[in-house]
């Protein structure tokens, strides 16, 4: 009697971060916070830190609640589509060969800025842009809600168990852990609360990346 033939577990599937976790844009972005704020008249140092923890909407309240948030959003916009086109930025080591190792179709990013700004310094840094990209424009709430990685996840067909999520930032981390996904953080250097794996850098994460990206269930 010839034995029951083993069947394959469901797909493995990757949601990366984009800034701080492919993308080294810190200094890039704290310029173009400092640019903003100084025209506004506000403490640079003070308008990053509330930057680093909300969107850009909910910074505006937040540093500046007497002022037209639409115009302020105009003016970050302009600024920061500067910074793409002329900042001086690139991608973290090992990034662009971690990604065209993975699966296609297997991974996404998942942003908090928006998609023309993402391709424009992917563009520039070499790297290649997946068919599922989820922005800032894509969701009506942002990490950290558990929308932008559940959209991810919809979008390649994935149930959220089987989605690893490569993270930086504190809000990010709780967006995938809200969202019932394995999370990995990268790029600190102490862990940051929830992780399930903490990597000094994301080129010591690689592998593991790989390795989850093709492992059974």
């Amino acid at each position: 009697m010839i034995g029951d033939t083993a069947r394959p577990g469901p797909a493995k599937f990757v949601l990366f971060d984009v800034d701080g976790t492919l993308i080294d844009a810190v200094a890039n972005q704290r310029r173009v916070w400092a640019d903003w704020a100084l025209g506004h008249g506000l403490d640079p140092d003070a308008v990053h830190r509330v930057a680093l923890r909300t969107r850009p909407l909910e910074t505006f309240a937040e540093v500046a609640p007497d002022r037209d948030p639409q115009a302020c959003l105009a003016v970050l916009h302009e600024l920061e589509d500067e910074d793409v086109r002329s900042g001086v930025y690139g991608a973290f080591p090992g990034a662009a060969e971690l990604l065209t190792g993975l699966p296609p179709g297997r991974w996404a990013l998942v942003t908090s800025n928006y998609e023309h700004r993402v391709r424009g310094r992917f563009a520039r840094t070499g790297l290649p842009v997946p068919g599922v990209l989820v922005d800032a424009g894509a969701v009506a709430e942002g990490k950290p809600s558990p929308a932008p990685y559940l959209l991810a996840a919809e979008r390649l067909g994935a149930r959220p168990q089987d989605c690893l999520v490569v993270e930086d930032a504190p809000s990010g981390v709780e967006s995938g852990l809200r969202a019932g996904m394995t999370v990995w953080g990268v790029n600190t250097p102490a862990p940051v609360d929830g992780v399930h794996r903490h990597f000094a850098s994301l080129h010591e994460a690689a592998p593991a990346i790989v390795a989850f990206a093709a492992s059974p269930a």
